[in-house]
Order: C-alpha cells, then sequence, then structure tokens
C-alpha cells in the first residue's frame, strides 16, 4: 500500500482557515503543505479540486461492545464505519462486559483494536465504587481519561457513593469526563409513566422520563465537584439548552471545563420519535426543537467545545420491544460528519466551527500527540468530502454490525470521498480497504 500522496488544489480547513493549496504525504505523515507541489517519485498524485480536505474526526465518545456484547457490534465493525464516515480516531467507553475497571481490562481493549481496528483508538477508564485505587494509579498516558457515570447505571459503573465521588474528583491523574443524568428522578419519572401507560410506555415520553431537570441536577453537581477540586471536567452530550448557562463561550484553551454535544442533538428533536420510535431512543433524551436550535447555536458561539456522537449500537429486534427493554443508543459513526456538515449549508454552523469541534478541540482537550490538524510533521489523518456530491443512506451500505440506521433515507448534500489513516487510504468512497490498521492514540502528558 502507499502512503505517498500528493493532494493538488484542494479546498483546506484547518485552524480557522480556508485556503486552496497542496499536500504532500510521506511515511504516514504530512510532509509538505504549500502551492504548486510538483509530484515526486513514486506517490500517487489526486486532483482534489472541488474538494475539502480537512483533518480526520476524532469522535470522543463511542460504544464498541468489546469484548462481551459483541452479537451487536465489535471494534472491527465499528472502525470500519468510522472509516466510511470520516472519523480516523475514536475514544470507546468503559462499559463493556467485563468493564474497563483496571489497568489490565483496559489494556486488553488496546491488545484487540491493535489487531483489528481500521483506524486509530483510545480506550476510557471506568469509575466505579470501588475502583478508587485503580484511578489514582491510572498511568495519564495510558488513556484519554476517566468516564464517570453519574447517573444512568450500566453494570458497576454507576458512581454514587457520595464520599468516592469526591475523591475521584479530588484524585483523578487524567481529564474526568461524565454521563450527567439524576437516577432518582428518572426513576420517579419512570413510575409516573407506568401509572399511565402501563407497559405501553410510548417513544415520545422518554424526554419527559429522563427529563431536563435529571440532567441540570447531574451537571450542576459535577461542575460543583470540578471546581472544588480543580479537576479538568468535560461533560458529555449536552441535550438540553437550559444547561448552556453552566459553560462559558470561546475557545477551549484555558478552559478547565467543557463540554460537548452529539449530531442527533443537532439533527432530531422530539417530533421525531412519531416516526423512529425508540431508534431514536437514547440517554439523554433527545428533546425538544428549541433545544436543537440552542445546542446548535450554543455550538456556533464556543459554549459547547466538542461535537461527537455518542454512537450506541443495538440489534433491530431489540429496539423493537417495549419502553422498558427497548436499549438506548443509537449507530451513528457512519454518517456523523455528514449530520455535522448539514448545519453548515443550512447556515448554522461555518465549516471552520465544524472542524474545530470535531478534529481540533478533541486533540487539544485530551493532548492527543500531533493529530487533530493539518500541520508538518502531523500524522496524516485526513479526509476529503465531497460538497456538491449528494449521499441517500440505505440500509443495505450500513457498515455497523446492528445493520441498521436512523438516517435511512436522509438524503446528505455532502459526501465522504475518501478517508486516510497515517497516510493509508483505508475509504475509496465506496469501499474500506481491509489491510489498513490504526495505531494507539499517544497523549502528550
Amino acid at each position: 500500500m502507499t502512503d505517498a500522496w500528493l493532494f493538488k488544489n484542494a479546498e483546506m480547513i484547518n485552524e480557522g482557515r480556508r485556503w486552496t493549496g497542496d499536500l504532500r504525504v510521506r511515511d504516514g505523515k504530512i510532509a509538505t503543505i504549500g502551492t504548486d507541489l510538483q509530484k515526486e517519485g513514486d506517490e500517487q498524485v489526486i486532483d482534489a479540486s472541488g474538494l475539502w480536505l480537512m483533518p480526520g474526526m476524532i469522535d470522543d465518545q463511542v460504544h464498541f461492545r468489546e469484548p462481551g456484547l459483541t452479537a451487536k457490534a465489535d471494534i472491527h465493525s465499528e472502525s470500519r464505519a468510522c472509516a466510511a464516515g470520516g472519523i480516523t480516531s475514536y475514544m470507546e467507553m468503559p462499559n463493556t462486559k467485563p468493564p474497563a475497571l483496571d489497568r489490565d481490562s483496559l489494556e486488553a481493549k488496546y491488545t484487540r483494536a491493535a489487531e483489528t481496528s481500521a483506524v486509530n483508538y483510545a480506550f476510557y477508564l471506568g469509575a466505579s465504587n470501588d475502583n478508587l485505587e485503580a484511578i489514582r494509579t491510572l498511568d495519564p498516558k495510558s488513556a484519554p481519561g476517566v468516564k464517570v457515570f453519574m447517573g444512568a447505571s450500566t453494570g458497576n459503573m454507576l458512581v454514587d457513593n457520595p464520599e468516592t465521588l469526591d475523591a475521584i474528583f479530588r484524585d483523578v491523574p487524567t481529564p474526568i469526563i461524565t454521563h450527567c443524568e439524576d437516577t432518582p428522578m428518572i426513576d420517579a419519572n419512570l413510575a409516573r409513566a407506568h401509572e399511565v401507560y402501563g407497559d405501553d410506555i410510548p417513544a415520545r415520553e422518554h424526554p419527559l422520563i429522563r427529563s431536563r431537570e435529571a440532567c441540570i441536577k447531574s451537571t450542576r453537581l459535577a461542575i460543583a465537584l470540578a471546581k472544588k477540586h480543580g479537576t479538568r471536567l468535560h461533560v458529555l452530550h449536552i441535550s438540553t439548552a437550559d444547561e448552556l448557562a453552566l459553560f462559558e463561550p470561546g475557545p477551549i484553551e484555558g478552559k478547565k471545563i467543557t463540554a460537548e454535544t452529539c449530531v442527533h442533538f443537532l439533527h432530531f428533536d422530539d417530533r421525531d420519535y412519531e416516526k423512529q420510535g425508540f431508534l431514536i431512543k437514547c440517554n439523554p433524551a433527545i428533546k425538544t426543537s428549541d433545544d436543537r436550535e440552542r445546542i446548535t447555536a450554543a455550538l456556533a458561539e464556543g459554549r459547547l467545545d466538542v461535537l461527537a456522537t455518542d454512537h450506541a449500537p443495538h440489534l433491530l429486534e431489540e429496539k423493537e420491544q417495549k419502553y422498558d427493554k427497548a436499549p438506548s443508543g443509537l449507530p451513528l459513526v457512519q454518517f456523523a460528519l455528514q449530520a455535522a456538515l448539514e448545519r453548515v449549508f443550512e447556515g448554522k454552523l461555518t465549516l471552520e466551527r465544524v472542524v474545530e469541534a470535531v478534529c481540533h478541540a478533541p486533540a487539544k482537550l485530551f493532548d492527543v500527540d500531533k493529530r487533530g490538524f493539518l500541520r508538518e510533521g502531523y500524522a496524516a489523518d485526513l479526509v476529503l468530502v465531497d460538497p456538491k456530491k449528494s449521499h441517500t443512506v440505505t440500509r443495505e451500505e450500513v457498515l455497523s454490525k446492528c445493520g441498521w440506521s436512523p438516517f435511512e433515507g436522509h438524503t446528505f448534500q455532502a459526501s465522504i470521498a475518501s478517508t486516510f489513516v497515517n497516510g493509508q487510504r483505508v475509504w475509496d468512497g465506496k469501499t474500506v480497504n481491509d489491510a489498513v490498521r490504526g495505531q494507539r492514540l499517544a497523549f502528550d502528558r
């Protein structure tokens, strides 16, 4: 496989700028960025006229289900979907079976990814009520951060002991990332829904059960603990307009408390439950059109710093069950960048801001070493987007093992023309190159 490339006449988007130029890739890295570059040796020339060339997306929130839940997804299948979607690096969550709560389980996931992942990878250590010592002794270079579920229980991963939670925020050697929903409030809302609907709770009730108040209460607690201890806190998947005032607008540099939202919160709202049903059931829940618009505006102004997926696939037969049994989560990585770019075409986000939120900001937040930017000497993790080639999503093209997408039937205005990981083309617009393997992300800490 060649990793010697020359991109000619590309419209490059990087660090707040757009310009037309050339980019040379050698030995897995960006060698030269300039104009009027000429072919050298055996490099393959790509005429990128009319295409956008940007860093590959770094998705800091995915669930790939391996080990233990591989009937619905695994590292190989979901990383291939990443490649098709322009995601060149991912950070995967610890709530597998067994959960990644210690060094050995964490390293086992890295070993598996080295064998099967089509793109670059990293794995979070999880927090529980009884693994404080594993958190304290975590090598900061071995994981992007520690994931704390402050709400919905996931096996042994709900941290609801106040003393333990305080100690985690005090002693953690990496950023903390949090899922913020208040479980007692959710349980009370669910009990009331059962009183009204019995076992046939409709999908439209989901954002009322997993309410905005439950999000706000838990997010306030996380921020209070972070401020108490000076912790580097990143709050995941903001879904309500009410939480936005808790965060500061502006560049991510210098912030100790940051937040992200997800592509589905920019794309769907509660009117979509009628058609999509439990297919778009996720935690936290998709809420109103006003929430969607205000979240998009907050991302535009930098009040929300990162745009991710929270990719969480489940089988269709699981989703077709009644409310209590239908699991929460959507498969998103394959079409996430295209979904984000729809907001550009609508004029609600600039292209430069999308690149900041999906590429630069995750790299800065987690101290990712030499990725996430178009810079000479950085890894050649690149995506070419065709902004004029529309793409209607079909079930047949879905690469996630679950075999479906909430975007089926939707026509995106842009297509992912090619994806490159460490200088190797892993996606050519039609197929994944299964010979490509990603690398373990390094953290410059």
